[in-house]
């Protein structure tokens, strides 16, 4: 990938992290906090994948090496579900 590539990644991650400060500032937080958490953990699920897909070249390794980063993820994301849980 040439740097336009990176350059067009890098304006892709900073529009979305930018719509993220704008619905935490627009105080959709406080009126609808579920759609707000919806919209800002769909922007950040989309930032992870573009930078684990380009910037740590998992979009040309083989497909099970970005199958053990998914399983990683998935079993991550599993333990921190079950740990909040367990705190409420």
């Amino acid at each position: 990938m040439d740097w336009k590539g990176y350059t067009l990644i890098y304006v892709v991650l900073f529009v979305f992290a930018t719509a993220q400060a704008v619905v935490e500032f627009t105080g959709l937080v406080d009126s609808a906090y579920w759609l707000a958490f919806a919209v800002i953990m769909v922007l950040s699920v989309v930032k992870a994948v573009g930078v684990a897909a380009y910037y740590q070249h998992l979009r040309w390794e083989p497909r099970a090496v970005t199958y053990l980063v998914l399983g990683g993820t998935t079993a991550a994301l599993a333990l921190t579900a079950a740990a909040a849980y367990s705190i409420v």
